[in-house]
């Protein structure tokens, strides 16, 4: 599983050197070392590194650049929904695990290993309720409906992501315009907040399509709104 700049991964603490902290980067099968200096450990003055983090201690970091075999991460960059839904994540992958070992039995190991070569056990089991072709490719027909009915059957808490959007118009039927125009988007929740700002809103249990989706529409709606001629943009937070 490849890493790449702005994902948010989960974390051991390693050691503490100086004003380094060396952490292993959960990835599939691999441990991957990283590196968080303590301007971002937290925001401000930091008296004792050790409130922040110790050995063992599991986070959730961003990834800030990686360079040939360094990758430098932060800690003070990751809001607390983020962590959450790693956490959470993590939580539901240690289940999945359990799943696969309940069905597989002793083959489960090997399969698992194949699994996170490709993704992590949690976006791929996620994937698979969709469409289950690469997980009956790794253990049959037989095993991938009995993994399916089971996963079927879990409750799971779906994430919400929303996004902020600013569109206007300076044409005299400007609201006419505009609502026609978010009626054209039926895959995402849409809410009127203020003069100009709309609130995009999409719920899933598989967090990494969602954002792909989301990303999608919003592409969708800044390539349409200059067609359109109306002003478009995305309030950052």
């Amino acid at each position: 599983m490849d890493l790449e700049v702005g994902q948010i991964v989960l974390c051991t603490v390693d050691r503490i050197v100086g004003t380094n902290v060396f952490v292993k980067i959960h990835a599939g099968t691999k441990e991957i070392e990283g590196c968080i200096v303590t301007s971002e450990i937290a925001p401000g003055r930091i008296r004792n590194i050790r409130d922040y983090v110790v050995p063992k201690k599991k986070i959730v970091c961003k990834i800030l650049r990686i360079s040939g075999d360094r990758i430098d991460l932060s800690l003070r960059r990751v809001t607390q929904k983020e962590q959450k839904e790693i956490k959470e994540q993590d939580n539901q992958e240690k289940s999945y695990e359990s799943i696969l070992k309940s069905v597989l039995g002793e083959k489960s190991g090997e399969i698992m290993e194949k699994i996170q070569k490709r993704d992590s056990i949690y976006n791929f089991l996620q994937n698979a309720k969709e469409n289950a072709k690469e997980l009956e490719s790794l253990v049959g027909r037989e095993n991938t409906k009995k993994i399916i009915d089971i996963l079927k059957n879990q409750k799971q808490k779906k994430a919400v992501l929303k996004k902020e959007i600013f569109l206007t118009t300076t044409k005299p039927n400007g609201i006419i315009l505009i609502k026609n125009f978010l009626e054209n988007f039926k895959e995402v929740d849409i809410k009127y907040i203020s003069a100009g700002r709309y609130f995009l809103k999409s719920e899933s249990e598989n967090i990494k399509k969602m954002e792909k989706t989301l990303q999608k529409i919003i592409l969708e709606f800044e390539k349409e709104a200059k067609i359109r001629g109306m002003e478009f943009s995305i309030q950052k937070k």
